[in-house]
């Protein structure tokens, strides 16, 4: 009889903060960009300008600027090539999506009266959900044609929602990725941003053309870790999943081999969004591609995650017939000595270092996967003089099926298992729910209990805000030698008003390959006040 054990994270939002209404006074930027929030700056002007075309202004995402659009990338060079008037504008690269649609809005107004006519706008990741914030909610439809959205998260990262939990805040925070911008991407936030922003009458007034990826890099890079994190929602280009880059409104140009970074370069996407870039192309043109590429066997993901300074050692455990491990060791240090032993008490190397560029922007990543791993319990020992903060995955190249669900109403949660692969009796942990609101209170705890299989546990209200609900289980299957690996989780989303709420099953709890993964089963709220 094997013992298991194993997290769950669910993430509830419930109401946003107000739009916010500081602007700051526009000035045309003079050479090299500053990375300045509200400066602008016009590219290059063609000896001769494309006849019907629309000036295209480039919009930078999370923990970036202009720069992202010049510096190795070819996309300035090649709309200027083919006699494209540019503009490239710098909003706030950690705040929300209120603050820098306001911002973007009055830089819009700027624009527009330079040109003298409306623009298109060009946006990579979340400066797509900026833009759309601007055009929807700060009145700045009158200055766009269309909107050209590449790998935006339009319903939320689910590494947004790791950033925020308890299991890697504290690297989220040291790291300082731990803020509004990150906090307004996850995924109960955005469905909050969703239920507010998709209900406009004016939303159809600005057609939307959107990209998706599919690649994470190579092994070792900068977004793989990314892409093994985000493989049990599906497709991903190691930041935002294919789920997530589309609108239900919007028209998808193309689903492509682009990682999250070498999709917003010229040289993979222009030519495929140039046909839109005209005034005469209709608003909503058929979709010239939808096809995906199919997501690989779901991997049982373990996460784990904590401070030390000396030395600090993690167990884990590997089941019989996995096919792999891929280890990645996260931490703002580069210099860790990290050494990974077998049950065998063979030894591994990490044999790739890379630096991350997403949602824990200036963490190191250390690396190493393990093929055909020996079964049994496994040590990573790792030495830092300094202190570190770090986030431990595992991912794991195995078939297991899910032995538990995490069933949820308006005010209780309540574990259930399959009886006939686990012994009921055994179950034990804790169920802690945290709390915070609008990105600016520091996450409390709302309780703790300690937990066993088929008991309910009440949500209790603290207010509007986000809440993180983990549990950890401890139990015994009736399987021999199944190792059902930690993290799992269950995510869901809940809108809370502010006397009743009304709930809707949007979709049934899902088994994956990977032991404990559950494909996105949401709760959606209905967007109404009951009195």
């Amino acid at each position: 009889m094997k013992k298991w054990l194993v997290s769950l994270l669910v993430m509830i939002f419930l109401l946003a903060p107000p739009f916010a209404h500081d602007a700051q006074a526009g000035i045309i930027g003079k050479g090299d960009a500053t990375g300045t929030p509200g400066e602008w700056y016009i590219g290059d002007e063609p000896t001769t300008v494309k006849p019907g075309s629309l000036p295209l202004v480039f919009v930078h995402g999370l923990n970036s600027s202009s720069n992202t659009w010049i510096d190795q990338n070819d996309m300035d060079e090649l709309t200027y090539s083919k006699n494209y008037q540019t503009a490239f504008i710098d909003l706030y690269p950690t705040k929300n999506m209120w603050d820098n649609g306001q911002l973007l809005a009055s830089k819009l107004a700027e624009i527009n009266a330079y040109f003298g006519k409306k623009v298109i706008l060009v946006t990579h990741s979340k400066g797509g959900v900026d833009a759309q914030a601007a055009i929807v909610h700060a009145n700045a439809q009158q200055y766009v044609d269309k909107v050209i959205t590449l790998s935006t998260p339009h319903k939320g990262s689910q590494l947004a929602d790791l950033a925020h939990s308890s299991w890697a805040g504290w690297l989220a925070a040291i790291i300082g990725n731990r803020n509004d911008a990150t906090y307004s991407l996850q995924t109960g936030y955005m469905s909050y941003f969703r239920s507010v922003t998709d209900a406009k009458p004016n939303i159809s007034s600005t057609p939307y053309y959107t990209f998706g990826g599919t690649s994470w890099g190579s092994f070792g890079g900068a977004l793989y870790w990314g892409g093994l994190y985000l493989r049990q929602y599906g497709s991903n280009d190691g930041a935002v999943t294919v789920n997530s880059s589309r609108l239900p409104y919007g028209n998808e140009i193309r689903i492509g081999n682009w990682d999250h970074s070498s999709i917003r370069t010229g040289s993979a996407t222009l030519n495929l969004f140039e046909p839109y870039l005209t005034q005469s192309i209709p608003a909503f043109a058929p979709r010239t591609s939808i096809n995906e590429t199919a997501a690989s066997d779901q991997a049982n993901v373990l996460i784990r995650g904590g401070e030390f300074k000396g030395t600090q050692v993690e167990k884990f455990d590997v089941e019989e017939d996995t096919k792999s491990i891929t280890l990645d060791w996260m931490s703002q240090n580069e210099d860790s000595v990290i050494t990974l032993q077998g049950p065998d008490q063979k030894t591994y190397a990490v044999t790739e270092t890379s630096q991350d560029e997403a949602m824990f922007e200036g963490a190191f990543h250390h690396q190493l996967k393990v093929d055909l791993p020996k079964s049994g319990t496994w040590k990573l020992k790792v030495k830092q003089s300094k202190k570190e903060s770090y986030v431990m995955q595992v991912a794991y190249e195995s078939e297991l099926n899910q032995e538990l669900q995490l069933k949820s109403s308006a005010k209780v949660v309540k574990l259930n298992i399959d009886e006939n692969n686990v012994v009921k009796d055994s179950i034990e942990g804790d169920i802690v729910i945290q709390y915070s609101k609008n990105g600016k209170t520091k996450q409390k705890k709302v309780s703790q209990e300690k937990l066993s299989a088929q008991k309910s546990f009440p949500i209790k209200n603290a207010g509007e805000g986000v809440y993180h609900i983990m549990l950890d289980v401890n139990g015994d299957t009736k399987k021999k030698a199944l190792h059902l690996s930690e993290p799992f989780f269950i995510r869901f989303t809940l809108m809370r008003m502010v006397r009743c709420i009304s709930l809707n099953q949007k979709t049934p709890f899902e088994r994956s390959k990977g032991a404990f993964m559950l494909l996105d089963s949401f709760f959606n709220l209905a967007n109404h006040f009951c009195h």
